[in-house]
C-alpha cells in the first residue's frame, strides 16, 4: 500500500491510497470461503459451493468490502499518526476510472480540510471584564414572596377581597331580572371577577359574601371574548351568542390563598429540618441562593466576553470554504445550497470558537472525569428543582435524577460541554486579568440586549 499527503493550500489537502492486489487478497478469500460453508443452494449440499461459483456470485461484492474496510482503518489510522488536524471527514474524489471489479491496483482520492495554524496564549496581561451583579433586597423580597406563594394553601373567608376565588350557582336571568325558563344553570361554577376586563361588572363583586347574590353580564365582564365566555358557562363557542342576557351568581364559597407563614414549619420544609430558623436566616440563605445563580450568570457573560476578545486577538483565520461547504452539505441531506450559504458564516464563527477552545482546554489542562459529569448532572438536577421552589430535595433523589440524565446520548453530550465550559471559565478567570464591575441585574440584563 502507498499514501501519499500533498498540501494543495494552507488549509487543504489531497490524500492518496493506492491499494495492491497483497493488500487485501487474504480478507477477499477469507470471505469467499465464509461465503462457502453458510451459502445454503439447490443442488449442493450446505457448506461445499464450488469456489469458483462463489466468486461468480460474491466475488465483487466480498472484494468491495474487503477494499472499503482497508481503506477505511488505513485513512483514519494515518489521520491519526501524523496527527493531521482535519475538519469534519476526509471527502472522496469520484473517480470514473475506477473499477473495482476488474482492477488489481485501486486508487483513491480524498480532499483534506484542514484546521488552520494559529497560536492562542492568554496571561496577565489580557483583560476582560467581569460583572458582579448586586443582590438587592427587591430580588430577595420577591424570592421569599414566591417561596410562600409555593408553601401556601387556599383558605375558605367569609368576604371577597381582590383575587379570591368564588364558587356558586351561575343562572341565566330574563329580561325581567328573574330566572329564565329553560336557560342555563350552571352548579358549581367558579368565578375569578380579579379577571374581569370590564372593570363595571369587576366591582359589582367587591365586598360580596357568602350566601349573596351578585347579577351581572357575563358577556360584559369578558368583553365578548367566546373562549372565555364559553368556558364560564361550559357551552360550544357558537352558542355564546344566544346567551348574551345577564346571570346571577349565587356566593356558596369564597376561597383565599394565603401565603405560607414564616415559621419554623416553613423553613423545614424549604430548606431541611433545623437549617434556618428566623427570618433573618431565611433570607441570609436566599440571598446566598441568588448570589450563587447570579454568579453563574456572570461567569456565563465572561465566557461571552472572553470568545469576543480571544477572536480578537486572534483575528481572521483563513478557511477552505469550498470544502467545508460541501461537507456541510452532506451533513445535511434535507438541506440545499442555499440553506449552507445562509448558515456558513455563523458555522465558520462556532468552528473558529471551538478551535480556539480547544487550545485554552488543552493549555490549562481542562478534563472530564465520570466524576466531574456526574456532580453536573447532580447541579443540573438540583437547578430544574429550585425553579419551582423545591430547594430541600435529598441527595439521593437528586443522585437517581442524575443517573437517569446521563443514559441518555444527548443529555450526556450536553451536559460535557456544560462541564467544560464551567471548569474552562473557573480556570482562565485565574489566568487573565479581570476588570470587576459592580451591576445591578435590570443593567446586566440590558447587556444582552
Amino acid at each position: 500500500m502507498n499514501i501519499q499527503f500533498d498540501k494543495t493550500t494552507d488549509v487543504s489537502a489531497l490524500l492518496t491510497l493506492t491499494l495492491e492486489k497483497a493488500d487485501y487478497e487474504a480478507n477477499v478469500k477469507k470471505a469467499l470461503n465464509d461465503f462457502c460453508k453458510r451459502a445454503n443452494m439447490p443442488g449442493f449440499r450446505p457448506g461445499h459451493i464450488p469456489m469458483g461459483l462463489a466468486k461468480k456470485l460474491h466475488g465483487v461484492q466480498a472484494k468491495a468490502e474487503a477494499v472499503n474496510k482497508i481503506l477505511n482503518d488505513k485513512l483514519f489510522e494515518y489521520i491519526k499518526e501524523n496527527k493531521v488536524q482535519m475538519l469534519g471527514e476526509p471527502m472522496a474524489v469520484e473517480d470514473p476510472t475506477l473499477d473495482i471489479e476488474h482492477q488489481d491496483d485501486l486508487t483513491f482520492k480524498f480532499d483534506i480540510a484542514l484546521a488552520p495554524e494559529f497560536k492562542l496564549e492568554l496571561g496577565t496581561d489580557d483583560k476582560v471584564d467581569y460583572y458582579d451583579i448586586e443582590v438587592a433586597d427587591k430580588q430577595i423580597d420577591e424570592q421569599v414572596d414566591q417561596l410562600r406563594q409555593r408553601g401556601g394553601h387556599p383558605e375558605s373567608v367569609e368576604t371577597y377581597a381582590d383575587r379570591d376565588i368564588l364558587r356558586g350557582i351561575l343562572a341565566e336571568l330574563g329580561e325581567d331580572g328573574a330566572p329564565k325558563e329553560g336557560g342555563l344553570v350552571v352548579e358549581n361554577a367558579s368565578l375569578m371577577p380579579a379577571y374581569f376586563k370590564n372593570e363595571d361588572e369587576k366591582q359589582k363583586f367587591a365586598g360580596t359574601k357568602k350566601n349573596d347574590v351578585v347579577t351581572f353580564s357575563v358577556s360584559n365582564a369578558y368583553e365578548g371574548n367566546e373562549a372565555e365566555v364559553a368556558a364560564l358557562l361550559r357551552i360550544k363557542k357558537e352558542e355564546v351568542a344566544g346567551h348574551s342576557s345577564n346571570f346571577s351568581f349565587q356566593v356558596n364559597e369564597i376561597s383565599r390563598f394565603v401565603p405560607a407563614e414564616l415559621n419554623q414549619e416553613f423553613f423545614d420544609q424549604v430548606f431541611g429540618e433545623g437549617n434556618v430558623k428566623s427570618e433573618s436566616e431565611l433570607r441570609d440563605k436566599v440571598k446566598e441562593n441568588i448570589a450563587r445563580q447570579f454568579e453563574a450568570d456572570s461567569d456565563y457573560k465572561f465566557l461571552l466576553d472572553l470568545r469576543a476578545y480571544c477572536n480578537a486577538k486572534v483575528g481572521e483565520l483563513q478557511f477552505p470554504d469550498e470544502l467545508l461547504k460541501k461537507f456541510m452539505l452532506a451533513s445535511n441531506k434535507d438541506k440545499d445550497e442555499k440553506f449552507v450559504e445562509e448558515n456558513y458564516d455563523k458555522s465558520i464563527q462556532e468552528l473558529k470558537w471551538h478551535l480556539m477552545k480547544e487550545q485554552l482546554v488543552e493549555a490549562n489542562h481542562i478534563k472530564v472525569e465520570q466524576d466531574d459529569l456526574k456532580a453536573t448532572a447532580i447541579q443540573a438536577a438540583r437547578f430544574q428543582f429550585a425553579q419551582y421552589g423545591m430547594q430541600n430535595i435529598p441527595d439521593e433523589y437528586l443522585q437517581q435524577y442524575a443517573d437517569e440524565m446521563l443514559k441518555k446520548r444527548e443529555q450526556v453530550n450536553g451536559l460535557v460541554e456544560r462541564c467544560i465550559d464551567q471548569k474552562l471559565t473557573a480556570a482562565l478567570k485565574n489566568v487573565v486579568t479581570l476588570t470587576h464591575k459592580a451591576i445591578s441585574l435590570d443593567d446586566f440584563q440590558k447587556l444582552f440586549e
